[in-house]
């Protein structure tokens, strides 16, 4: 197969003329030119998206012993965009949260998933979003060291609170096993957090969501998560969580090689507004926009998201106004990058054949994983009103 278009996304960040060569579900070799007996397509062709923190879609979590269901999950991203994909877990009890990561494992090994993130059970209560406050508990050598068993080398990434009582010390064995340690759903002041990012913390779990605001007194960990080269900060783009004016900030501060985009989807991504389940708690979604449903009918925090990469590529270029090359580098290759997953994130000879073809503005037309076409003709218009 030959792909040509007068806009690719180069290794080095900008977009220009390129012929791609894909053999199998490799990329072979990459022209510097628009090569006429090649499918010349007058759209931008961008490194297939990287997502490395989301719950599920389809209906479906994550966490379903249903491997079907699973697997619809997996389809409904990737027809939006995402031809890499961790799957995030919950809190939950640690038998149930052992028994989910067996099953994911199956995933990971099949090439299925690209690795598993364990967002809890080790955060703090004051900041526990979308989680069972109940089941949430301090990470211990023992608690830590079960679950990375559980994992092997599927596990990628676990989010902590490192204020809590054994924090710092499981950042520095999480770290040193290889798995990514992520600052979040933390009451972490600043010095904390430069602890945590000295210890081995280099993600920040979904930035402003599930820790403390800046204040220009008490800076909270957000300017220093902001401006350590050592961090990644995880930015939830779909107008919910972070507001426009603020995403802008980010990005500018941090520059998109320190940025990656994440969906945080839950089961509701892709369907109609109603009653949803995220772990062992209720979600109600109404208008795209998920928060917890509380026993006595209130809504509380807000529950994920259901957003896509393909609506959060569209989201930064239409709404925020920012470069669609720097927002494609958020979307694939940083995360790609940080995470070490060398097969993707870029569109160079070696590299598996993923690739998302966008308007200028970002709105995705195709999809190709591994050099095949990805069906998106079951994917409808179930976007969150702000992406819309």
């Amino acid at each position: 197969m030959l792909m040509s278009s007068q806009r690719v996304l180069r290794p080095d960040g900008a977009l220009a003329p390129a012929t791609i060569h894909i053999e199998g579900d490799r990329i072979v070799a990459v022209d510097d030119a628009v090569l006429p007996e090649a499918e010349v397509v007058d759209l931008v062709i961008l490194p297939g998206y990287v997502d490395t923190h989301c719950h599920g879609a389809a209906g479906a979590d994550f966490a379903d012993p249903d491997p079907q269901k699973v697997r619809a999950a997996i389809a409904h991203h990737r027809a939006m965009g995402t031809t890499t994909q961790f799957a995030s877990t919950v809190t939950e009890a640690m038998d149930d949260l052992v028994e989910q990561i067996g099953r994911l494992r199956g995933f990971v090994e099949a090439g299925e998933l690209a690795g598993i993130h364990l967002e809890g059970p080790f955060l703090a209560e004051s900041r526990k979003g979308a989680h069972n406050p109940e089941l949430l508990r301090d990470p211990t050598p023992e608690a830590v060291g079960r679950l990375l068993d559980a994992g092997g080398d599927a596990v990628r990434m676990i989010t902590l609170a490192p204020e809590r009582r054994c924090g710092i010390e499981a950042v520095g064995t999480i770290h040193a096993a290889g798995v990514h340690a992520a600052f979040g759903h933390s009451e972490a002041d600043a010095r904390t957090a430069h602890d945590a990012v000295d210890a081995g913390a280099d993600v920040v779990t979904h930035l402003f969501n599930a820790m403390a605001s800046i204040h220009h007194r008490r800076p909270g960990p957000i300017p220093w998560m902001l401006t350590d080269p050592r961090v990644m900060c995880e930015l939830i783009c779909d107008g919910v969580h972070v507001a426009p004016d603020v995403l802008r900030m980010a990005i500018e501060t941090a520059g998109p090689r320190r940025v990656a985009l994440v969906t945080d989807a839950m089961s509701a991504t892709g369907q109609p507004d109603g009653q949803y389940r995220l772990g062992s708690l209720s979600v109600q979604v109404d208008d795209g926009r998920a928060r917890i449903l509380n026993p006595d009918g209130t809504l509380g925090a807000i529950a994920g998201s259901t957003l896509t990469m393909g609506a959060a590529v569209e989201f930064l270029v239409r709404v925020v106004g920012i470069d669609l090359a720097d927002v494609a580098t958020m979307a694939s290759t940083t995360p790609a990058r940080v995470h070490g997953l060398d097969e993707v994130g870029v569109i160079e000879p070696g590299r598996r054949a993923d690739l998302c073809l966008v308007t200028a503005e970002g709105h995705l037309e195709r999809v190709i994983r591994g050099g095949h076409e990805v069906d998106r003709s079951t994917v409808t218009g179930t976007e969150p009103s702000a992406v819309r």
